[in-house]
């Protein structure tokens, strides 16, 4: 298993919250590593996600859902 965290982009702020804009996968779809995945928002900063393994992908949070930094946001199994 493999977690997919939301990346740290106000490295100041590790505490900042961040949402997951854009999904670009399904729950339970089968993804290739380096495919991307979603793309993250940190204030007006805007970063894509890619997994860093090949399996399944397991969401974790919905998109406009608002997180911390470094949680994980899927698990790739």
């Amino acid at each position: 298993m493999t977690d997919v965290v939301f990346p740290t982009l106000a490295k100041e702020r590790p505490e900042a919250e961040g949402v997951v804009s854009t999904w670009f996968v399904d729950d339970g779809a089968t993804v290739a590593a380096g495919q991307l995945l979603a793309e993250v928002m940190v204030d007006k900063a805007a970063v894509e996600v890619s997994a860093p393994a090949a399996g399944v992908v397991h969401l974790l949070v919905a998109e406009e859902d608002t997180v911390t930094q470094g949680a994980v946001i899927a698990r790739i199994t």
